[in-house]
C-alpha cells in the first residue's frame, strides 16, 4: 500500500523547531536559513490543514496538535537513525559499548584482548559512567548495567553481586579480626558512588552498621587502589577484587556476601556484533572465579 507521508523535510523542520523551541535552532542543526525552516513548516501545516504553531516568530509556542505530533515523530527519527547506525556500524566493524567506570577497568579491560583475538574485525570502543546506574537509550550496541535481582528477567544475566571488606596484608597485620564487628577499630573506606556499601555488607551479616571512620573516594576504583596502599578497609565486589585477592595483594578476612543485586548485558537486537559480544561476556562471567565465602557470626 503507497505511503501517503508529507515531505521529509517538511517533517525534520517540524520536529527539530519543536523539539529545540525555535525557528533558528532547528536551522543550525539541519545546517539550512531559519526562512527555509519557516517555509518547511508552513507546507507541512498546509498539507495537514493543522496549525502546528502559533505566537510570535521569535518566540513560536505549539498548539495542541504540535504537541500530540511532537513524541511520535521525534521517536520515528530516533528509530531510523538507529536502524542506519547499526547497518553502517556493523558493516564498519565497530561496536560501542557502554557500563560502569570500574567495572570496565578492573573486570572488563583487561579480559578484552581475549575477544580482540576472537574477532580482530570488530573495533571495540567503551564509553563509562561513574553513576550507579547507567542511562537508558539505543545508542549504544551493549550495555552492561547493574540491578536489583528482584527485577524482571534480563536480557542476559552475568553473574550476582557479593560484598566483601578488602585490605592489604601490611594492615591486617596490624589488626585484630575475629569476625566482622572488630572492623569498628579500623579505617573504612567510603565510596560516593556507593555509600550504601558498608550498610549493605553489615545487614547481610547480621552486625550493628559500622561507622565510617576513613577517607571517601569519588569512585571504587580509587578506593580500592587506597586499600592496596594499606590506607584502610574497602567493602567492594568480589569481581573487582578477586585477581588481588587470589593473587594476595589483598585479604578478604570474612569472604563475600551476596548484595542482592546482579550485573547484566543488553545487546542491540539483531546486530551481529552485539551478540557475539555479549555471548563473550557470559563465557567470561562463566570462567571467573567464584567469590569466596566464609562462616561469620557478629559479635
Amino acid at each position: 500500500m503507497k505511503r501517503r507521508l508529507p515531505s521529509l523535510n517538511a517533517l525534520r523542520a517540524f520536529e527539530a523547531a519543536a523539539r529545540l523551541g525555535r525557528m533558528t535552532a532547528a536551522a543550525d542543526e539541519l545546517s539550512v536559513t531559519p526562512g527555509a525552516i519557516s517555509r518547511q513548516v508552513r507546507q507541512l501545516e498546509s498539507t495537514l490543514g493543522l496549525q502546528l504553531f502559533e505566537g510570535s516568530k521569535n518566540k513560536p509556542s505549539l498548539t495542541s496538535h504540535g504537541r500530540a505530533l511532537l513524541p511520535s515523530l521525534s521517536a520515528a527519527f530516533d528509530q531510523m537513525e538507529s536502524a542506519l547506525r547499526a547497518v553502517t556500524e556493523d558493516a564498519r566493524g565497530t561496536l560501542d559499548v557502554f557500563c560502569l567506570g570500574s567495572f570496565s577497568m578492573r573486570w572488563l579491560i583487561p579480559r578484552l584482548y581475549h575477544f580482540n583475538e576472537l574477532h580482530p574485525d570488530i573495533d571495540v570502543r567503551l564509553s563509562t559512567t561513574n553513576q550507579q546506574a547507567l542511562p537508558p537509550g539505543d545508542r549504544y550496541d551493549v550495555i552492561i548495567d547493574v540491578e536489583a535481582s528482584t527485577a524482571a528477567a534480563p536480557a542476559l544475566e552475568l553473574f550476582p553481586e557479593s560484598l566483601g571488606p578488602v585490605l592489604a596484608p601490611a594492615l591486617a597485620a596490624t589488626l585484630t579480626l575475629h569476625g566482622p564487628a572488630d572492623l569498628a577499630g579500623a579505617p573504612l573506606l567510603r565510596t560516593k558512588t556507593r555509600r550504601n556499601a558498608w550498610a549493605m555488607w553489615c545487614q547481610s551479616v547480621g552486625v550493628v552498621p559500622l561507622a565510617a571512620s576513613g577517607p571517601e573516594f569519588e569512585h571504587y576504583f580509587f578506593s580500592l587502589e587506597a586499600a592496596l596502599g594499606g590506607l584502610g578497609v574497602c567493602v567492594a565486589p568480589w569481581h573487582l577484587v578477586a585477581d588481588d585477592v587470589l593473587g594476595g595483594r589483598l585479604i578478604a578476612p570474612f569472604g563475600f556476601q551476596q548484595s542482592g543485586y546482579r550485573y547484566v548485558a543488553r545487546g542491540r537486537p539483531r546486530h551481529q556484533h552485539a551478540e557475539s559480544f555479549c555471548q563473550w561476556l557470559v563465557q567470561q562471567a562463566e570462567q571467573a572465579p567464584l567469590p569466596l565465602v566464609c562462616s561469620l557470626t557478629g559479635r
